[in-house]
């Protein structure tokens, strides 16, 4: 059960790998002056299309038709009007097909098809694109396309010019996975190659291909541990604590498999941080930086850390453009993105809470702890409170179900999202009245 779980987690990876050529000799080829700007685009855009049918089959259609309307829409709308109808209608589109899960998992209790899940996936990052791309239209930093469709030009003109938009929505090195990569970058990237690789990146490809062997193989390891092992439903007391911790440690480990080898695609096909960068333009970002992960006190840096790429992202759409309450309107809308499954409700509600808690505690500590025993004794306290509750955060995201939630809930581990509560409404409190 252990082994069939492991191969369920891993679809994804297996498409990305098997990318990974195509992604080396388009490399290649834009070294060579008769690879021109178009056949690169088309390269990216033909290579996008292959790798979502061979993943997603007959549910590829569901990625395809909102790239088609989102170009649609940036010829069909001024600058000033693309992001606000761009978003509607991608998180719309996002929606339905998860409500299709949702009655998939809860309505008729059947297990979701594997080529539907990566596709949800897929297309959580098709709406990264999209909003990234109708943002910098809006901002000015990337130049609207012309609406005068009805113009003279002829169809294989507009084609032509809609043709950078296609490639970077459904492009194959970010289809499936990897940190979002934006217009800009994309553009340049796509236009100004000048040379293969530089000679270090063998030994950066080679060191991060032994960083994915050695996660894998803790992969497995965990994986037998947590298979032996009690679950949340069978395990007594203190033993909850061990489990949840044990669970969760697998859960991050495949974040940072997946995260590796997503950016290790990125960089075989010259999107990635070893090709510097152009001015203006927005820097690459790799999505985990495990060290700081697991040895950070704050759960505010976690949060900050964690997915950084898309971290970025949500901070950009939602909390710079929300006037009141920005960071409870980037988890709620985050819970939406990712499907708002009742566990993902409740995790990234209770996260935005501990992330409110987080600032107030760390600000009280400053003031008062003084002594290096004594903050070395805080730091301590306050890295394993923090580990404990982002994985209670993520057994209740992962397990998604009321079933899973109720079970999570019911447990000893309550106890430490509990803790945090009290103290911000304490210091709040205190606050309040020094105000």
């Amino acid at each position: 059960m252990g082994w069939l779980r492991l191969f369920f987690l891993h679809p994804v990876s297996l498409y990305q790998g098997t990318a990974f050529p195509f992604a080396l000799l388009f490399n290649y080829l834009c070294s060579m002056d008769s690879f021109s700007t178009h056949a690169r685009h088309l390269f990216l855009l033909a290579g996008g299309g292959a790798l979502a049918l061979a993943a997603m089959g007959s549910f590829a259609v569901l990625v395809f038709i909102p790239a088609l309307g989102t170009v649609v829409l940036i010829y069909s709308l001024g600058p000033q009007e693309v992001h606000r109808w761009a978003f509607l209608f991608q998180m719309s589109w996002q929606t339905l097909c998860h409500l299709g899960l949702h009655y998939t998992e809860y309505y008729l209790q059947e297990p979701p098809s594997t080529r539907f899940c990566i596709t949800l996936s897929s297309l959580m990052l098709l709406t990264q694109r999209v909003t990234s791309l109708s943002l910098d239209i809006c901002e000015g930093k990337v130049e609207a396309a012309s609406r005068d469709i009805r113009s003279s030009s002829s169809l294989s003109e507009h084609l032509c010019r809609a043709l950078p938009y296609f490639s970077y929505l459904l492009f194959f090195p970010g289809l499936l996975g990897g940190p979002l990569c934006s217009f800009q970058r994309f553009q340049a990237r796509v236009q100004g190659f000048s040379s293969v690789c530089p000679r270090y990146s063998f030994w950066a490809f080679t060191w991060k291909g032994l960083q994915i062997l050695g996660l894998e193989c803790l992969m497995v390891v965990m994986m037998r541990v947590v298979s032996e092992g009690a679950g949340l439903a069978d395990c007594r007391q203190l033993q909850c604590i061990y489990v949840m911790w044990s669970t969760a440690g697998l859960f991050k480990l495949t974040y940072y498999s997946h995260w590796l080898l997503d950016d290790f695609l990125l960089c075989a096909a010259g999107f990635g941080s070893e090709f510097g960068e152009s001015p203006g333009e927005e820097g690459y970002l790799p999505d985990g930086d495990m060290w700081m992960l697991e040895t950070t006190h704050r759960i505010s840096l976690f949060t900050r850390k964690w997915n950084q790429s898309t971290a970025r992202w949500l901070r950009r759409l939602i909390f710079q453009q929300g006037r009141a309450w920005p960071l409870l309107q980037t988890f709620v809308f985050s819970a939406w993105w990712h499907g708002l499954h009742p566990g993902q409700v409740f995790g990234f509600l209770c996260w935005a809470l501990m992330v409110k808690a987080d600032y107030l505690i760390h600000t009280f500590a400053n003031l008062f702890i003084r002594s290096w025993p004594t903050r070395l004794l805080y730091r301590t306290l306050t890295w394993a409170h923090t580990q404990l509750i982002i994985a209670y955060i993520m057994l209740a995201v992962e397990g998604r179900s009321l079933s899973s939630l109720w079970l999570l809930c019911n447990s000893y581990n309550s106890v430490f999202p509990m803790v945090y509560c009290i103290l911000l409404f304490l210091l709040a409190k205190r606050k309040h009245k020094v105000n």
